[in-house]
């Protein structure tokens, strides 16, 4: 509330309304926060995945500066004098009795050092998820095709923190990821010897790779997750959200909240939600429990420890390859079960990475997209997203192969043997089940568009004919069904010098094989037809 001022007689401004002018005269804010605050945000559930994710980091970053206070990153050893009675007097790492002290010794450190390990688990769910969504909703191409670069790499990055935070203690968990880690460098020809020592500095487990990766865990990585998250949500801004198909809906006429009020509030109070659910399984579920394993050492093998689910694909590929595969030339060893898992992985990545323009350039397609797929109109892409999460799937199932094979009395023979055919043979069959399930289903939208839906009653025609009626589709519903557009294969044309290259053949193959048995759209008239017969 305002007052005159009694020398001049203009309102007399409160604290807060001057330091916001203030501080608008000085950065021009104002109009920025005006701008961003009639940006709406779509309605749809889906599009939530990306505001747990963000919130997730957030919680994170809060829980992560405690654990900062107490955690001590050294790999000197010391003999555990604390309140946890079963490890007294057993030799450790300053790492790992300081991870024990942050559990039974620090007030409320368990829950959260526990909210952490869920929140970054969260975290990295939230991310696949939301890229699902992404793919197989079609929001990747153009205008968004680096966005969707800067998503996956946003990916990369959380698996890699996750990775560093949960070596950071030195138990025997960690200490078997680290040393699968160290396999697979050291698998490397010529360099992986000397790539191993940098690392660990020095002979496996070395003496700083605790400490490096505490550098990695709370600097570099944090920082390049918050700069790429930033750029994400700038391009954002820029380009829209895309939003599925509708009357009425464009680019620029976004069904859904604003964001300032409406869109705001509510995620503060989604934000709190999250935080919520994350304190009340911290509370409830225990995690990581480092004092069951103790300290890092390579003889329990079979403790059944596994890592976390997000990196175990790695292992998974490790564990699959068939004994035998390496061999002595020019006195280096070899081994190719080691090479060909990380150049499998390799290619995956740099697949799922560049994504977009390969599509982009198999169907020629340099049209902006503001409207998302249904994934069963795009079958080929949805087929391709199907086969991918089965390869990954596959990998991810490997890394606890021991732990099924104990489980549930098998062979673990029979369980290697069965997951190598998932991951070779099972995304074949997933692309050709999934293309089929995705065309039948556009064959039913044809049918329920021109027909409309079974009513379940029954009348008699005047000639006797017994006929069931259907309920015609109302305006919205009709418009999600046939609002979609029936690519089709690229034309082979002759260049300049009236040739036809050898890959502009192959361009040519791959856009028939994209779109081959494809179901075209309803048209005007067939509607017409349609809507005339059902009358």
């Amino acid at each position: 509330m305002s007052t005159a001022s009694p020398t001049t007689g203009t309102p007399k401004r409160s604290f807060t309304t001057s330091a916001a002018v203030y501080v608008n005269e000085r950065t021009s804010i104002a109009g920025f926060v005006k701008e961003l605050g009639r940006k709406a945000f779509p309605d749809h559930w889906s599009f939530l995945l990306g505001e747990v994710a963000l919130f997730s980091f957030v919680v994170i970053l809060i829980s992560g500066t405690f654990l900062t206070f107490f955690f001590q990153a050294s790999m000197a050893e010391v003999h555990y004098d604390g309140s946890y009675v079963p490890l007294k007097g057993v030799e450790m790492s300053v790492a790992m009795a300081s991870t024990l002290d942050i559990s039974f010794d620090i007030r409320g450190g368990l829950f959260v050092r526990q909210m952490h390990h869920w929140a970054a688990l969260l975290f990295v769910a939230a991310i696949g998820l939301h890229m699902l969504r992404i793919y197989f909703t079609g929001a990747f191409r153009k205008p968004r095709e680096f966005n969707w670069v800067i998503g996956f790499t946003l990916f990369i990055l959380a698996m890699a923190e996750g990775f560093t935070g949960y070596s950071l203690p030195d138990d025997l968990l960690s200490g078997n990821g680290l040393r699968i880690i160290d396999g697979l460098v050291k698998g490397i020809p010529v360099i992986g010897t000397w790539t191993s020592f940098l690392i660990f500095g020095g002979e496996f487990p070395g003496t700083q790779i605790v400490g490096r990766l505490y550098s990695l865990h709370i600097m570099i990585l944090p920082a390049l997750v918050i700069a790429f998250i930033a750029l994400h949500l700038v391009f954002v801004v820029v380009h829209k959200h895309t939003q599925y198909a509708g009357p009425g809906k464009t680019p620029q006429n976004a069904v859904g909240p604003p964001i300032l009020p409406i869109y705001a509030a509510k995620a503060g109070g989604f934000f709190f939600i999250i935080f919520g659910v994350l304190a009340l399984i911290a509370a409830l579920f225990t995690i990581n429990p480092i004092w069951n394993y103790g300290p890092y050492d390579p003889s329990p093998v079979s403790a059944g420890t596994q890592p976390d689910w997000y990196i175990g694909f790695a292992d998974g590929a490790l564990r699959l390859i068939p004994p035998g595969w390496e061999f002595v030339w020019l006195d280096r060893t070899w081994s190719f079960n080691i090479l060909v898992p990380l150049i499998a992985i390799g290619i995956f990545i740099v697949l799922v990475l560049m994504y977009p323009f390969i599509e982009a350039w198999i169907t020629g397609d340099k049209r902006e997209h503001h409207i998302a797929d249904r994934p069963r109109n795009a079958p080929t892409r949805t087929a391709i997203g199907a086969a991918g999460v089965t390869f990954y799937a596959g990998l991810w199932a490997a890394a606890s192969s021991d732990i099924l094979a104990t489980h549930f009395w098998l062979t673990m023979e029979g369980v290697i043997h069965a997951l190598q055919a998932v991951v070779i043979i099972g995304p074949f069959i997933a692309y050709f089940i999934t293309k089929r399930v995705c065309i039948a289903l556009q064959k039913k939208d044809r049918e329920i568009v021109l027909h409309g839906y079974e009513s379940g009653r029954i009348v008699r025609l005047p000639g006797g004919e017994y006929i069931e009626v259907h309920e015609p589709l109302d305006e919205y519903d009709r418009w999600r069904l046939v609002s979609f557009e029936s690519y089709a294969p690229l034309m082979i044309r002759p260049n300049a010098r009236g040739k036809i290259t050898a890959g502009q053949k192959f361009r040519a193959s791959l856009s028939r094989w994209f779109f081959e048995d494809r179901i075209a759209p309803v048209t005007k008239g067939e509607l017409e037809s349609g809507h005339g017969e059902h009358h």
